[in-house]
């Protein structure tokens, strides 16, 4: 009875093509055709109204929306509710919904991204996480949590952020070593956050010197290596203003940068560095000038590689400006110089053996670009998970590679699932429902 509602969304929404009369247009977005939608969900209700009880009072939401982040993107949902009292006819209201209530009994369970490693696998598997942020204590206690058996030996790539403060990051890393037979790390940002009194860092250059001390004392390595025939390449990299190539939303007051970005205030760097320029986009990235001949004798002897960083090679891989609370984040998420340099390992055409992991984002992401497989597999903050409509935490550390071979497609991955559908259409400013609610805008008064 309540499997069935969520089968005609999917199907509704990613392979129906309804006919115009049914589709409510905002550019290609046939995800919000909430008329189409409620019409399916009242055909179900009435058919399965006979054999049910009408003494059941609670309130009924069926998510609709994407697994995102509050300061990014929408709502923890879009839902259509039916309220006590009301009529059984769903009516079409935007609302945030606690992600308890969806899970609930009697409400629909959220779709699981099942476990893809094979246990019995004959060599190494390789597992993917970004963004751990342990100092949450509900993330720390998901690190400790993890199988002290299962991955014995395996190898867990960590795309950075994993805590801000020394004292965590250290017995994070502890605990995943404890965990994987090899751990690969690259720092993030708030890695290199230096405003916690007990740690005292000359600047963030300092703290991330001391990081890498602490993780070659751990056997955590940041440098490429060749394991079981698998190229695994660590790539260093920081944001620039200047990645961001797509046309700016106009018509609404946005906060600047350096107000919405804790990274201008909580990073100290020495005096020839800054986040206003491309200079710390090149430094971070000469970091990997030394590296390049354990590259090349990846490239010679490897036909499959994996390469990993904290921050974003392409802007595709965040969604356009229009659908994000925050839009001007595209500026300070990614790097042309980290793009250039995935280029060079993977080759321009790239490769079905070709695969780059990220995080920084908190979007569960998997596409091909360009020939290029882009991961990226977020633990996030806590608050985060409770919205994810992928099952939370469950799926993660998500296996990237077993048995020789890729895995499938992480799914599902709301964001990255639907520009596999529609096409980025970076040059419509025009803001979507959420986007517009937030700022207090009209949608159809929203800036063209």
């Amino acid at each position: 009875e309540y499997i069935l509602p969520f089968v005609c969304i999917y199907f509704s929404l990613f392979l129906s093509k309804p006919n115009s009369s049914n589709v409510v247009k905002y550019d290609s977005l046939q995800i919000y055709n909430l008329t189409h939608l409620a019409k399916l969900l009242r055909c179900h209700q009435s058919s399965s109204s006979k054999t049910r009880t009408h003494t059941r009072r609670k309130t009924r939401s069926i998510p609709l929306g994407l697994s995102l982040n509050l300061h990014m993107v929408v709502p923890s949902c879009l839902c259509l509710s039916q309220q006590p009292g009301q009529s059984k006819c769903l009516t079409k209201q935007l609302a945030f919904r606690n992600c308890k209530r969806h899970m609930k009994r009697g409400c629909i369970r959220r779709p699981q991204i099942l476990p893809c490693a094979n246990e019995e696998a004959l060599g190494s598997r390789v597992f993917v996480l970004s963004d751990l942020h342990t100092d949450y204590s509900e993330n720390m206690t998901w690190v400790k949590g993890l199988s002290t058996v299962r991955h014995k030996k395996d190898v867990l790539l960590v795309a950075g952020d994993v805590a801000e403060t020394h004292k965590n990051f250290v017995l994070t890393m502890s605990l995943l070593k404890d965990r994987f037979e090899q751990v690969f790390y690259v720092p993030g940002n708030h890695d290199l956050w230096c405003r916690c009194e007990e740690d005292d860092y000359l600047d963030s250059l300092e703290k991330l010197k001391k990081l890498l001390d602490a993780c070659r004392g751990l056997g955590v390595l940041s440098n490429p290596m060749i394991i079981d025939g698998l190229g695994i390449i660590p790539l260093f990299s920081w944001y620039h203003e200047s990645f961001d190539r797509e046309k700016d939303i106009t018509g609404i007051r946005i906060r600047s940068l350096e107000m919405a970005c804790k990274d201008f205030h909580a990073c100290k760097w020495p005096g020839e560095l800054s986040n206003h320029d491309t200079s710390l986009a090149l430094y971070f990235d000469a970091m990997n000038d030394k590296n390049e001949d354990m590259i090349k004798e990846i490239q010679k002897k490897c036909s499959k590689i994996i390469s990993f960083s904290h921050f974003l090679p392409r802007q595709e891989l965040c969604p356009e400006k229009r659908m994000l609370f925050y839009p001007n984040l595209p500026k300070i998420i990614g790097s042309d110089w980290l793009e250039a340099r995935i280029r060079s390992i993977h080759r321009i055409e790239g490769s079905a053996s070709a695969c780059h992991v990220f995080g920084h984002t908190h979007f569960c992401w998997d596409a091909v670009l360009d020939g290029i497989r882009y991961v990226q597999a977020p633990l996030a903050y806590p608050r985060e998970r409770k919205r994810r409509m992928n099952g939370g935490e469950d799926w993660l550390p998500f296996c990237i590679y077993s048995d020789g071979k890729f895995a499938d497609r992480l799914s599902p991955c709301y964001w990255s699932d639907y520009y596999s559908a529609n096409p980025r259409a970076p040059h419509i400013t025009q803001l979507a429902p959420w986007v517009a609610r937030f700022y207090g805008r009209p949608s159809s008064h929203a800036p063209h």
